[in-house]
């Protein structure tokens, strides 16, 4: 990929850097935080070492995924920053959208094709020297998923062959000019501008989920989409709860 054509034709505010091979995108543009004068995209071509949410690992092979990092700053309070991994899942789903791909998302941080995971998002933080947050936002999507990669991750995940064969560089400026406006808008609204917009995308509206920790189960309901501030809003036998991002995986369930 080239930085200079990304940056072009996304017309987007921000650095872009492409790099052949690292551990992680996250933990590179973490180290450089303090350093950062202005929002920086990190895109690998190889990610070695790539992390999603509670320390799991992020599997990609060179070629078959797109990996990378959007470091953005923020004058916000951490707390208002709960609901940006679904703001940034909008923001992806407005992009695939336009490519041509369909997808839904799955609470908190999960794009979803045909039911099965597209792509994931890490967002991690770090106060700003001299006041406020970067948010890195991390994003490993996959294009196409080669039966020996599928077998080690363990379970269907989604590919998306058509994006697979577009120009990489105008996939990756066209996600990059959507989350640079998703990221604009929520910095001056909040996660409120996205609530609708999100449930719209929600892939289990109506379903019984099961909120686990550490395979434990904490909450069973139906899924009722998320309200203003990112929290998933479920439908118990004791009424309608909210439940908070953190550690936790919601899986469907039988009636």
């Amino acid at each position: 990929m080239n930085a200079a054509a990304i940056e072009q034709r996304s017309r987007a505010q921000v650095a872009v850097e492409v790099v052949g091979q690292t551990g992680s995108t996250n933990a590179d543009l973490l180290a450089r935080a303090s350093t950062l004068e202005g929002p920086v995209l990190l895109v690998a071509e190889h990610q070695t070492a790539g992390r999603g949410r509670a320390g799991r690992s992020w599997l990609s092979a060179p070629g078959d995924s797109l990996t990378f990092s959007l470091a953005w700053k923020f004058d916000l309070p951490l707390q208002q920053l709960a609901g940006l991994p679904l703001a940034v899942g909008v923001a992806l789903a407005d992009a695939l959208s336009a490519c041509g791909v369909q997808v839904q998302l799955k609470w908190p941080n999960d794009v979803l094709k045909d039911g099965s995971k597209l792509a994931g998002v890490l967002i991690e933080t770090q106060a700003a020297p001299g006041g406020g947050i970067w948010a890195v936002i991390g994003i490993g999507m996959n294009l196409r998923m080669p039966d020996d990669l599928e077998e080690r991750i363990g379970r269907t995940v989604a590919a998306a062959p058509w994006l697979a064969r577009m120009d990489r560089d105008d996939l990756m400026a066209a996600l990059l000019a959507s989350l640079a406006a998703a990221l604009g808008e929520f910095r001056q609204a909040g996660f409120g501008a996205f609530s609708a917009r999100w449930n719209r995308l929600h892939a289990w509206p109506g379903r019984r989920v099961s909120i686990l920790d550490n395979g434990a189960v904490l909450h069973d309901g139906i899924a009722a989409g998320v309200d203003d501030s990112g929290r998933l809003l479920l439908d118990g036998a004791e009424g309608r709860i909210t439940v908070l991002a953190g550690d936790v995986s919601l899986r469907t369930r039988e009636h």
